[in-house]
């Protein structure tokens, strides 16, 4: 399995980015898409889940909000609308999936997730 994260670059403070994660390899049918982010110098913090079956989503109080998950499960794609972006949301973003319907709490672990994508910048430049 292989995710391809996309959608990073630089903006302003205040504007918007739209993230997308796609998978590919296999088809997933339980589990949940994840969103983390790595900024310089911090330890990697989630950001926001959604699960297959039933849509719910999940975000990191930080980015709630401002932020929206959203997937496609027929594309095994997964996104992130960032609105309102500030300095601070600058990192490196993440996507992840788990095959496992874990509870809420544990999908803002990010060692639940199996898969991983290779991580794409975003800058919000003040």
């Amino acid at each position: 399995v292989q995710l391809q994260a996309c959608g990073g670059g630089l903006v302003q403070a205040g504007g918007s980015l739209r993230l997308s994660c796609v998978a590919s390899g296999r088809a997933f049918s339980s589990g949940a898409a994840g969103w983390f982010r790595r900024a310089p110098g911090n330890e990697r913090e989630f950001v926001a889940a959604i699960r297959r079956n039933n849509r719910n989503t999940y975000y990191g109080d930080s980015v709630k909000g401002r932020f929206t998950i959203s997937g496609d499960n027929a594309k095994n794609t997964v996104f992130l609308q960032m609105n309102s972006l500030k300095p601070e949301d600058t990192a490196i973003y993440y996507c992840a999936f788990t095959k496992t319907n874990y509870i809420s709490s544990a999908l803002r672990d990010d060692i639940r997730y199996d898969y991983w994508g290779q991580g794409t910048l975003v800058t919000v430049s003040s």
